[in-house]
């Protein structure tokens, strides 16, 4: 009797062959960088003016916020806190790479120094240093396609990205899915230096909002305390509309 694996297998042949035309094919057509940088800025701008609701959700309390944001770029921001009516006026601002927080009960003004940029921003799963360093993936990282996934019945790209030895990052690898048909971002993947997932943030529910299609609600999960998570809603949001100075100002900080 002949054993199997002396035998010929045309299924076999086809799979290695559409294998081999699909790869260098996808290789040629995809720029992986392109493609960060277009998620990226899909869902930023030169400006923005934001309302939003923020929720933390832990297994022991639900706790939401609603916030108005202004942006300029990566360089500037302005968060100030509309409700609940107990945090109302509770403000953040971000100036290049420093950060403070100004709260209305006490009418103090805090800086945020290094030491505390990991630690959690208003209770949620989002640190300091989210906001003053706004990770540039296509700057600090060396970016290569992976494969390709499918999310939510969207194919998407899965891309690799692992810290430039220069870069000050945190984080030692990331993975991202970028979505194939419009190239919005799906998700992300955050690893420790030892490779273990921190935390995973994933973007849902696509339409079109401030002048462009982007996703309208964004998810931070946190891997190492399961059951918690920060879930964002865009409410409004501009683009690329003129924001005086003045709203990047100590005086609209303590205002």
């Amino acid at each position: 009797m002949q054993k199997s694996h002396g035998r010929f297998h045309p299924w076999l042949f086809l799979w290695l062959l559409a294998a081999a035309a699909v790869r260098p094919a996808l290789a040629q057509e995809v720029d992986p960088v392109a493609l960060v940088r277009a998620a990226e800025e899909a869902i930023k701008g030169k400006t923005s003016h934001a309302v939003l609701e923020m929720t933390v959700v832990t297994p022991d309390y639900r706790r939401t916020r609603r916030l108005e944001a202004w942006w300029e770029g990566n360089e500037k921001a302005l968060i100030v806190t509309l409700e609940p009516p107990r945090e109302a006026g509770n403000r953040t601002l971000k100036r290049g790479n420093e950060l403070w927080m100004y709260l209305r009960e006490t009418e103090t003004t805090i800086k945020i120094p290094p030491s505390m940029m990991l630690q959690s921003w208003m209770g949620s799963d989002f640190t300091y240093d989210d906001l003053v360093r706004e990770s540039n993936p296509v700057r600090d990282y060396h970016i290569r396609l992976l494969r390709t996934d499918t999310l939510e019945g969207v194919p998407c790209y899965v891309l690799e990205l692992t810290p430039k030895p220069e870069a000050a990052v945190v984080w030692g690898k990331l993975l991202y899915w970028i979505r194939q048909p419009d190239h919005l971002p799906a998700r992300i993947e955050y690893y420790s230096e030892q490779g273990a997932r921190v935390r995973t943030f994933t973007f849902h529910d696509v339409r079109r909002m401030g002048g462009r299609r982007l996703p309208t609600r964004w998810v931070m999960h946190n891997e190492r305390e399961p059951g918690r998570y920060t879930e964002i809603r865009l409410l409004s949001i501009e683009f690329d509309i003129p924001i005086p100075e003045e709203i990047f100002s100590f005086r609209a900080l303590e205002q």
